[in-house]
């Protein structure tokens, strides 16, 4: 279990200069590595522990024979970087001094040489957003008659109650060698939506901001940044893991916007198609269909159960 949900991959920043090209894409100048390649060069020395197997355990550290895997174990249970202790203290004085609850974003130097001192730094501190509204329903006994969508695996939490708009990827015609055409017209409808100051509800296949076309549709933030609901749903012959928000995740708990996940292929969730399929497209081209309904199509979301649910107007 263990080797089979270890980290395999990370990015790092390509730092040879002759390849570094100045981009508003943050993820033009990264490059994707094996654990192995983090192992030549000693950098996940206070992160990583060893899979023994001929002894079928895991030891702490990277001076066995074995495959590498990331554990933490020499912060967490050895403190060799009193990363909690700082983490908790951070957490605490940024709450008192924001009233409220806080996240925050960090980096650590740990493998610095010539006994210079291990460094945190903290990148962002912003306040998590709140919705006051509360879910009193039991979504659970919901009605699939009354709903557009169900998932069983949603982020965020309140009510939407003022969405007329629904745009979706068409699943009959999709083809993940048009995502990045796909992107492009979704963003055309985003900024119409930014110009109205307006939002809608999107659904489309595979991951939303993946940086691999083949994976999903490679949206950055600002082309949808009008959506408040964003929903991801697998195909039959599309069966990609989800991402669940990963790619937005600053934007979605600052915008309040609900992430919501189905695969209704597999029985995980609900997506009545028909439903949509019915109503008359105020925009449509060979890949999208944009809907407007007279009346809300409201949204409600349990982040208690992760539960999601989009209401019929």
């Amino acid at each position: 279990m263990a080797l089979q949900q270890s980290q395999k991959t990370f990015y790092a920043l390509d730092l040879n200069p002759k390849s570094f090209k100045p981009s508003v894409d943050d993820s033009h100048n990264l490059i994707k590595l094996r654990i192995t390649d983090a192992e030549k060069d000693g950098s996940i020395r206070h992160i990583a522990s060893t899979y023994d197997f001929q002894n079928n355990i895991v030891r702490d550290g990277i001076n066995y024979d074995g495959k590498k895997i990331i554990t933490f174990s020499s912060i967490l249970k050895h403190e060799t970087f009193p990363l909690a202790e700082i983490l908790d203290d951070v957490l605490k004085i940024g709450q008192s001094e924001m009233g409220k609850p806080i996240e925050i974003e960090f980096a650590v130097e740990l493998n610095h040489t010539n006994n210079r001192p291990k460094v945190f730094n903290l990148l962002q501190i912003r306040p998590i957003v709140d919705n006051n509204q509360s879910i009193q329903d039991d979504l659970k006994n919901i009605s699939k008659e009354e709903t557009i969508i169900i998932s069983n695996s949603a982020l965020g939490n309140g009510i939407h109650s003022n969405l007329f708009d629904f745009i979706y990827v068409k699943p009959a015609s999709f083809d993940a060698k048009n995502n990045n055409e796909i992107a492009l017209a979704v963003e055309k409808l985003n900024s119409e939506f930014l110009k109205d100051k307006k939002h809608y509800i999107l659904v489309g296949p595979g991951r939303w901001g993946s940086s691999d076309p083949w994976l999903g549709i490679p949206v950055k933030w600002p082309q949808i940044s009008a959506a408040r609901v964003i929903v991801e749903s697998g195909l039959k012959d599309y069966r990609i893991d989800p991402s669940q928000g990963t790619h937005f995740f600053q934007n979605l708990t600052s915008f309040r916007v609900g992430y919501f996940t189905i695969n209704p292929f597999k029985n995980d969730g609900f997506y009545d198609l028909d439903y949509l399929g019915k109503h008359e497209a105020v925009y449509e081209d060979e890949y999208i269909r944009h809907l407007r309904f007279e009346k809300p199509l409201i949204v409600k979301i349990d982040g208690k159960k992760n539960k999601g649910v989009i209401f019929k107007a």
